[in-house]
């Protein structure tokens, strides 16, 4: 009988597929539009997980998230230092600086490119019209004709623009143990992999130097060495690192707070939710590219220590210690986090948004699948009919329908989650790094589309088997 069934479902191929378009379609937008969602709360937290080795955050009791900045006075250290169970605890200074800087793009590129590069772009440019697309065709015609409606410079490959006064996020990591800096290792070769593409953290120890994430170097120095978001660089990895390092020996100077700051090194950085360049100095540095305030300690950063047997004392256990004695809020590393992605999930409308969107899917699957299916079991209705005459029972004719809505529900799942991580993976970089779509899939995603594939089936399969159930066997032998 379940042969018959699955001969009677890919019998006629345009509905059997029409069902199968419609659960991939449903299964493809809950991941993807998941997916995304999750890559974008993990960017709200960005800085928490990029640092590494320390066990505790410690912060003003009222901080409610990474970006909500109340800043400390600067002996609250030595007090976090001398509570028990804390080995060791660093400053970390984390706000919003401003760069500015004036260059010319076509001058840094000369130092940058070999002349053939520099001689395509130039005929390129000759030949590219005015940035468009299908929204500002239609937008055209509705704008009025004239110069203040028309398209505005491409800013990036604008060889104009050289004036940029870009907000930056400013980190300044501990003077002496660089603890908050991004792991030291180069991003390739045979090495022990870090997150430095040029440079080391050492040179942080030169006068005014500071170290600019990737991304955020094509952000300060618009039209001049990196390519598009969504575009790899078209030389090999040594040729690329080697264009950066001549970029960097060439940049000029940043002014940050009427103060220069030299760009010593690139690095690989989690991209944040307000996608502004990340710059990392040191602590003491950090705070004169800033205006002086009273308060300038932002968070302290803290390891906890061994008891008496050796093994490390729980976090959480030293979080309440130093919460009893100094008054400060502490948080572990995986606490602030968390705390962090609830703040924007309750105070922004993003949840909202998507919520919208992936319900949206599931309504849309579930209408195509079920009105699909129902169809499909109308039309058969008479070979139903022709089996419970024969003596099969209604348990088993309920079996058959399941068994062809399970069969459709999971090669719709399996395609619609296959296409979504191949969406996934073509956002990625091809160091693996993600790119500006934020895209992430954790696996409790996969069970949960699951779930609402199961219940799309499920739902189509009970209004087609009522109608089943309700069949009189001699419908079969009426003309």
């Amino acid at each position: 009988m379940n042969w018959i069934a699955l001969k009677m479902l890919v019998g006629d191929r345009a509905k059997f597929f029409g069902i199968v378009i419609g659960l991939t379609f449903a299964a493809a937008l809950i991941t993807q539009q998941g997916s995304i969602f999750c890559g974008l709360m993990l960017r709200t937290c960005a800085q928490v997980t990029d640092i590494t080795g320390a066990d505790l955050w410690v912060m003003d009791p009222s901080v409610r998230f990474i970006d909500d900045i109340k800043p400390m006075l600067e002996n609250n250290l030595p007090r976090v230092r001398g509570v028990k169970g804390v080995k060791w605890a660093v400053p970390l200074y984390k706000g919003n600086g401003r760069a500015k800087l004036t260059f010319l793009p076509d001058a840094m590129k000369v130092k940058t490119f070999p002349a053939d590069r520099l001689e395509r772009d130039r005929q390129r440019a000759k030949q590219s019209a005015a940035p468009s697309n299908a929204f500002t065709k239609v937008l055209d015609l509705v704008a009025p004709s004239g110069e203040e409606a028309a398209t505005p410079p491409a800013r990036w490959y604008s060889p104009k623009l050289i004036n940029v006064i870009e907000q930056v996020i400013l980190i300044g990591v501990d003077d002496a143990s660089m603890v908050g800096a991004p792991p030291g290792g180069p991003m390739i070769g045979a090495e022990p992999k870090g997150r430095m593409w040029v440079g080391s953290l050492e040179d942080l120890r030169r006068p005014e130097s500071i170290v600019v994430d990737r991304v955020g170097l094509r952000k300060l120095y618009p039209g001049c060495h990196l390519d598009e978001p969504f575009a790899d660089p078209p030389e090999s990895d040594d040729a690329y690192v080697a264009r950066l390092r001549r970029f960097v020996e060439s940049t000029p100077e940043i002014e940050m707070n009427d103060r220069r700051a030299v760009i010593v090194g690139v690095c690989e950085a989690t991209r944040t939710f307000q996608s502004s360049p990340v710059v990392y100095t040191l602590y003491s540095r950090a705070k004169q590219f800033i205006p002086m305030e009273r308060k300038m300690l932002t968070f302290i950063l803290a390891q906890t220590a061994d008891d008496e047997n050796g093994a490390k004392i729980p976090p959480a256990v030293v979080a309440e210690r130093i919460q009893r004695q100094t008054g400060l809020g502490s948080l572990t590393s995986e606490a602030f986090m968390y705390r962090t992605i609830k703040y924007y999930l309750i105070y922004t409308g993003i949840p909202i948004n998507f919520g919208i969107t992936v319900f949206l899917g599931f309504l849309v699957g579930t209408a195509i699948a079920g009105q699909t299916f129902y169809n499909f079991t109308i039309e058969n209705i008479r070979q139903f009919g022709s089996l419970k005459a024969m003596g099969a029972s209604n348990r088993r004719i309920v079996g058959m329908i399941l068994l062809q809505a399970a069969v459709v529900g999971a090669i719709g799942y399996g395609i619609g989650v296959g296409l979504s991580t191949l969406f996934g993976f073509k956002t990625l970089d091809r160091w693996g790094n993600p790119t500006e779509l934020a895209y992430f899939t954790p696996w409790q995603l996969l069970p949960t589309t699951a779930a609402a594939i199961i219940f799309i089936c499920v739902l189509a399969s009970l209004v087609s088997v009522q109608r089943v159930i309700r069949l009189e066997p001699a419908i079969v032998f009426r003309s």
